[in-house]
Formats: structure tokens, sequence, C-alpha cells
């Protein structure tokens, strides 16, 4: 009787330790894609998931892992390279020519953008010289082709910490050549952004612009932030654009 109670009492101990071992295994997506393990500072925090057996379930599920979490090294679609650092190149080398008329979308986004007629280098028209631009970072206008940087409002650098890093080679030389994601602005400024997002760079002037111009590019591509990100967006968004 002894020795029968003692294998049913090492039997819920078993079973016990089996549920208590797979709860603490779980990795939660998010109600914003975002996969949290035990090791992130929101997992005690996230309330609203789906839970997942492993960190790379929930990466294949189409979630992402939070801003500045290591990114497992996984095999994705044709062209990812995820769990690499971010280069340029893996957005296409420069500027992309699609169309083959010789204008890349840099020339592309600067004749579109002009409010004025645009001069060419030569009679082959496949380099903007002048125009007439005004900045949507400041108002200011432009007339040097020379003095223009083509922003991507959503930089490829913070795309890639977002998502993109998972993309194939094909979508994220559309990003980087989407003209809804091209703005002409003072190259000074442009540099002084960087990679910085809604969160840490805004421009002086048209916050409000750029704020909902960032977002919808955001949400085109389906890119992701975690939850504390998104409270910040929101809090940004609220506070400029009311």
């Amino acid at each position: 009787m002894i020795q029968k109670s003692f294998a049913v009492f090492m039997l819920v101990l078993c079973v016990l330790f089996s549920v208590e071992s797979s709860a603490a295994n779980v990795v939660k997506k998010s109600s914003s894609g975002i996969c949290h393990d035990q090791q992130s500072s929101y997992y005690s925090r996230t309330k609203n998931f789906t839970p997942y057996n492993s960190v790379q379930a929930c990466l294949d599920s189409g979630g992402r892992l939070s801003k500045g979490a290591i990114t497992p090294k996984v095999s994705g679609p044709s062209g990812s390279v995820a769990g690499l650092p971010y280069k340029r190149s893996y957005f296409g080398h420069g500027w992309d020519d699609a169309d083959g008329d010789c204008q890349n979308s840099r020339m592309e986004a600067l004749i579109s953008q002009s409010v004025g007629p645009v001069h060419f280098k030569d009679s082959r028209k496949c380099q903007v010289r002048s125009g007439k631009w005004i900045s949507p970072f400041t108002g200011a206008v432009i007339y040097d082709a020379s003095s223009i940087d083509i922003d991507h409002v959503v930089p490829l650098k913070w795309a890639w910490l977002h998502g993109a890093n998972t993309w194939t080679d094909a979508k994220r030389l559309a990003f980087a050549n989407d003209g809804a994601n091209l703005w002409s602005v003072e190259a000074s400024l442009n540099r002084s952004k960087g990679a910085k997002g809604i969160i840490d760079w805004l421009p002086p002037t048209n916050q409000c612009q750029y704020i909902a111009r960032f977002i919808r590019v955001m949400k085109t591509y389906k890119l992701t932030v975690n939850d504390g990100e998104l409270e910040e967006m929101n809090a940004i968004k609220a506070s400029y654009c009311s």
C-alpha cells in the first residue's frame, strides 16, 4: 500500500514538473507580433498572446524579436538574411532603375516631387541638374539637385531591425525604391536623421505630416514594433497630430 502511494505521489510530481517546465518555456507572441521569451523585459507584462514552444516557432509564424534582442540565425524565404548584421547592400546596390529608362529611383523622385520644371544634365535626360523642391522637413525652397538627399522616411536600417531582415531580396529592393518612402530634403538634415525612427527624430517642421507618412509606410510593409515602441509612437502622434 505504501509502495503504491509512493508511486502515485511520484507520478503527480512528474506531471506537475512537466506542466511547470512547459509553462516556463512558453514563448509569447504579443498582439503586435513580438516574440517574448523569458529573457524579455516585457514577458510578464504580455497578457494577450499566442503561445509557442520556441522562439523559432514564433518567428516562423510571422513574429519578430523586440528591438535589441539577439536574432537567431534562421532559414527564411529566398534572399532572407535573418540573423546577420544590417548592410545597405541587402536593399540593393544603390538606386534601382526598374523600368530601364536610365532614370533611377532618385531621379524619378526628384522629377515627381519638383514643383517646377526640371532641367537635366544633358539631352539624354537621365540625370536631373535643377528644379524647384520644397523641403517637407523645413519648407525651404531648393533649386540645386546636388543639394538634395532622397530621404527614406522609414530608414532602411530601422526597417531591417523591425522585420525587413526576414524579407526576400526583391521585397527589400522594392522597399528601398518605393516612391511613397522617398522625400527630397536637405542633405544636412537627412544625414543628421540617420537611421532613426520617429521616437528618436522628427524634422524641424511638418512633424505630423512626417509621422503620418512614417506610420503609413510602416503599416504598408507590415513592419512591427514592440509594445513599448508602439506606446511611444502613439503618444508622439497624439502630441503632434492632435
